[in-house]
């Protein structure tokens, strides 16, 4: 039954879609990076007390923006909500960087 659950979580909660190779060293990659992504994913919802969904769904919304002017040109993260921090502490990773790059105009 576990079992089950976990090929069915593989399937529909990581997106896994067939993927079809010939070669057995693939095909073991392959299997190994599904049960690694699937791993990572119980992790992550152990540590954080929720679902995969909703972590990925709160995570996605982190976006970087560019932005360019006389001054140069800056890419920069949105602002964290509190769920995206809580999320992030529960998972012990910093937060990412408020503002990536920074490219003055005479910048090559």
């Amino acid at each position: 039954m576990l079992l089950e659950r976990g090929w069915r979580d593989m399937k529909q909660v990581i997106d896994l879609r067939p993927v079809y190779h010939r070669r057995e060293d693939r095909i073991r990659a392959h299997v190994i990076l599904c049960w690694l992504a699937l791993l990572l994913a119980r992790v992550a919802e152990n540590a954080a007390g929720q679902t995969w969904p909703e972590l990925r769904r709160e995570l996605d919304r982190i976006h970087v923006g560019t932005f360019t002017g006389p001054a140069g040109t800056f890419q920069q993260r949105t602002e964290l909500t509190r769920a995206q921090r809580s999320i992030l502490k529960a998972l012990q990773i910093d937060a990412p960087p408020r503002v990536y790059q920074l490219k003055l105009p005479n910048e090559a």
